[in-house]
């Protein structure tokens, strides 16, 4: 430790390009990330964490490039809650394109936080595509706040398991706002 960072962000990289499972730090808890496009990669997750897949899962973008191209609208006052908030900010977003279909919520809203930390902006910008985070842990269970509490179920269950210690231990997840394009905004996780 630390290992060479590009090494860890190739190695995820091959991964993710195969449809394959990664377990990483993101900008909060330590999370489960696939290719957000790919279908199989998504239905991997939704499996190991015994969770259905009515329950939409979060979205990671490197930038607000990347947000623009799998939105179709992006209010203006998501930019000023990206830009103003304290901490790691998730917002649910109405008609997401160009995204795996059963990451999609019933309601056609997906859940995208643009990366605030250096490894997954890396990551994120390597790959090129959105990646899937979703906490560490079986449906259920409590989130994991460190490495150590996360279970081997989960440790067994990804391809790889990224060897870096997370830039931020805070461990919080993010907060979540849900803004429709009718302009309702609605805190559904503070």
């Amino acid at each position: 430790m630390p290992t060479d960072f590009s090494q860890e962000i190739n190695n995820c990289v091959e991964v993710l390009k195969n449809g394959g499972l990664i377990l990483y730090p993101t900008d909060t808890v330590w999370g489960i990330g696939c290719d957000a496009t790919n279908e199989e990669a998504v239905k991997k997750v939704y499996d190991l964490k015994n969770r259905e897949d009515s329950k939409a899962l979060i979205c990671l973008v490197g930038n607000d490039a990347m947000l623009e191209k799998h939105v179709e609208n992006v209010p203006d006052l998501a930019y000023d809650l990206i830009d103003l908030s304290t901490k790691p900010t998730t917002i649910i977003y109405d008609h997401p394109k160009g995204i795996a279909k059963n990451l999609v919520a019933s309601d056609n809203t997906l859940a995208i936080r643009v990366a605030s930390d250096k490894f997954c902006q890396y990551l994120i910008n390597k790959f090129r595509k959105p990646i899937v985070s979703t906490s560490a842990n079986i449906s259920g269970q409590p989130t994991p706040k460190s490495f150590d509490e996360i279970s081997s179920a989960i440790l067994k269950g990804v391809d790889y398991v990224v060897n870096l210690q997370p830039e931020h231990q805070n461990s919080v997840p993010s907060s979540i706002i849900k803004l429709s394009n009718d302009g309702t905004v609605k805190v559904i996780r503070e």
